[in-house]
């Protein structure tokens, strides 16, 4: 079962995101919060799977809030702004994934799933500002990957990180490399560990960036030997 916490400052909408959710096989919503703090706060109490959270609510925003849960919780924003400082904002916090509030129900469904099998989401509107983002920030030598981390990754953990920058999910990650979904969900843990990131997004964006810069994984293997 998903337990999700739903945090919107808006009433009705709070309660459509509830009804939807509520009536998708193997979700269940475990709490709401009408503002940042009290998302926060029931996030700590109740351990969710995943938060669904408004980007403006009061108190406290979603962005700081996201801040606050993504090191216990996996985060989906649902917003209606798709403004460049909220995309960013949230995946810097460490958002495992961004939606705008048009999304279709069988869609959210579908993110809420996939977020909380430990995969990424991106609304398909502000995926081109990533690419926009990322070939800027690859023009500018001082926003390349550190060699040092990068070097402390084990060869396996270089070849996850590599299909991390590739969009694949873990299920795909664990078929291309020979390995179990879990040994694959186990090395995410570790390279976001050991690069110091929030998110597998952000070990996405990472990886693209890493690979403009001239960084390549050791050639896949599918001995169970390597690392796993």
């Amino acid at each position: 079962m998903i337990r999700v916490l739903v945090a919107d400052d808006q009433a009705a909408v709070r309660a459509g995101l509830v009804l939807i959710l509520g009536a998708a096989p193997g979700i269940e919503v475990v709490g709401e919060a009408a503002d940042g703090e009290r998302a926060v706060a029931l996030a700590r109490e109740l351990r969710p799977d995943v938060v669904l959270m408004d980007v403006r609510m009061p108190r406290l925003d979603g962005v700081s809030a996201a801040r606050d849960i993504s090191g216990f919780a996996d985060v989906l924003v649902l917003t209606t702004f798709d403004l460049d400082e909220y995309v960013f904002g949230a995946l810097r916090a460490g958002a495992a994934g961004f939606l705008l509030k048009d999304v279709e129900a069988d869609r959210l469904v579908e993110a809420v799933r996939t977020v909380a099998a430990g995969d990424g989401v991106i609304s398909p509107r502000v995926t081109r500002r990533l690419i926009g983002a990322f070939a800027a920030r690859s023009a500018d030598p001082a926003a390349r990957p550190d060699p040092q981390a990068l070097a402390a990754l084990t060869p396996r953990e270089r070849q996850v990180f590599a299909c991390l920058g590739q969009g694949l999910t873990n299920g795909q990650i664990a078929e291309r490399l020979a390995m179990a979904e879990t040994t694959t969900k186990t090395h995410v843990s570790r390279i976001l560990a050991k690069l110091g990131l929030r998110s597998r997004v952000q070990a996405a964006i990472l990886a693209q960036e890493a690979a403009a810069g001239g960084f390549s994984p050791p050639i896949a293997r599918s001995e169970s030997s390597e690392g796993e």
